[in-house]
Formats: C-alpha cells, sequence, structure tokens
C-alpha cells in the first residue's frame, strides 16, 4: 500500500474513493444544493447515491466536476 501512496504523491484525491466524495458532498450541500452548483441530473431529478455513483463513473466530465468541488471544499475546511 505504501507503493501506491509513494507513486502519486501529489494526487490529492489518490485513495479517495468515488462513493466517499459524493457522501461528503451530499452531507456537505443537499442533492439540492449540490444540483445547483453542479448542473447534472442525476443531482436533481429524483436523486440517490446509487444512481448518482452509476452516472459519475460512466461520465468523466461530471466526475471532474463533483472531484473539483470536493478538493474545494476540503480545501475551505482546513
Amino acid at each position: 500500500m505504501s507503493t501506491e501512496i509513494e507513486s502519486q504523491p501529489n494526487n490529492p484525491l489518490h485513495g479517495v474513493k468515488l462513493v466517499d466524495i459524493l457522501e461528503h458532498l451530499v452531507d456537505k450541500y443537499g442533492f439540492e444544493d449540490l444540483g445547483e452548483r453542479i448542473t447534472i441530473r442525476c443531482f436533481t431529478d429524483n436523486p440517490s447515491i446509487k444512481s448518482s455513483l452509476k452516472f459519475l463513473r460512466r461520465t468523466p466530465w461530471a466526475r471532474a466536476k463533483v472531484e473539483q468541488l470536493y478538493l474545494k471544499s476540503q480545501s475551505s475546511r482546513r
């Protein structure tokens, strides 16, 4: 495991699961606010963690936006 961490020392998302990112954002903002911040239907139309994960895993541009918001929310916590 330490080899994995050493292989990507500058990647702040290394080792963070998408489900953990999404749960953090939903806890912090809720689906309604999340849908306003990132306009994608999985957050605005009948949202759930499961359906959002399915969409984000298949859609790189949407996942990138979610990861950016997560990193922004982490930097504001410090």
